[in-house]
């Protein structure tokens, strides 16, 4: 049997950029979606381009026009979504609604991977307001999915490398400080760490493997299991310098969320909910999902050392 066609849907974005190039990469026909609403953004259109030139189909069509959204499904067996849930950026998660009806109608897509790439929203029903709605919103379009009859595969990506350690773990920096670092709590709460080209290639590795099939694929790289600490840490002996740390207790940080704007506080609640709580790792991986690393051990996935290498 040959590799699946693959839709990416959000390609000119910061993870879907990536997903674009994995699949060519390796070696499925691509297809990307191109929206009118793209105006005079030259910087999407170049990359838009890029893309054409390196061999994927760009394909019109706009979650405006459910008729254009049909025709783009017909083309592939496989849809990939990555549009973007990011608050402080831009928001589009319950846009997929519009997307499962076009799926639905077309009836020939073998799976659909939303965009998600975050923690597991079905195990966090308990998240921190007002960052829950993230995760409500993705299980409005799971619940879709699912009504709807498709085939699945949900992306569990844990934390977005840029997003986390460019900041060593602190919310508004993607920067990593030479001098000191704000430890959240105790600092000792273990997350997971994954690079952006790396949860592309796991995600497109997944969508011919039967073995997702109908289930959630978490990114557990062994060795980017860490805490806060232990992140800091490593910056430490690859700039051999100590940094001085200043503590920030639990009341403090969710006191520091009162009067931002809306957007910023989804943001500090996704922090506090990984930082303080845990949540992505307080859980074992049970019959309803499959982890990457163990199935794809061929992936030599970049380490939280190597990751860090780049801002020296």
């Amino acid at each position: 049997m040959g590799k699946s066609k693959v839709l990416i849907i959000g390609g000119t974005g910061y993870l879907g950029k990536r997903l674009v190039k994995a699949s060519l990469a390796q070696g499925h026909e691509t297809f990307v979606l191109t929206r009118p609403e793209i105006g005079v953004d030259i910087d999407k259109v170049e990359m838009l381009i890029s893309f054409k030139m390196l061999g994927a189909h760009l394909v019109h069509g706009s979650f405006n026009d459910h008729k254009s959204l049909v025709e783009a499904v017909k083309l592939v067996d496989v849809v990939v979504s990555a549009v973007s849930g990011v608050y402080i950026r831009s928001h589009s998660i319950l846009l997929q609604l519009k997307l499962v009806e076009a799926i639905k109608e077309a009836g020939n897509v073998k799976r659909f991977l939303p965009s998600e790439f975050g923690a597991d929203p079905a195990r966090m029903k308990n998240a921190t307001e007002p960052g829950k709605v993230t995760f409500d919103e993705k299980m409005v379009v799971r619940k879709a999915i699912e009504e709807a009859g498709i085939p699945f595969t949900y992306v569990s990506a844990n934390t977005i490398a840029g997003y986390f350690l460019g900041g060593l773990c602190q919310f508004g920096k993607i920067l990593p400080s030479r001098d000191s670092v704000v430890i959240h709590g105790d600092g000792n709460k273990k997350a997971i760490y994954v690079a952006e080209d790396d949860i592309a290639t796991y995600t497109i590795k997944t969508i011919d493997d039967p073995r997702t099939l109908n289930k959630t694929l978490y990114l557990r790289p062994p060795k980017n299991i860490l805490s806060q600490r232990e992140v800091v840490e490593i910056w430490e002996k690859l700039i051999g310098k100590e940094l001085q740390k200043v503590t920030l207790s639990r009341e403090d940080f969710l006191a520091s969320m009162k009067g931002l704007d809306y957007a910023q506080q989804v943001g500090l609640s996704h922090y506090h909910d990984v930082l303080y709580e845990g949540c992505l790792t307080n859980f074992e991986i049970r019959e309803e999902g499959e982890e990457a690393s163990q199935l794809y051990p061929e992936v030599n996935y970049t380490t939280v050392e190597y990751y860090l290498k780049r801002y020296i």
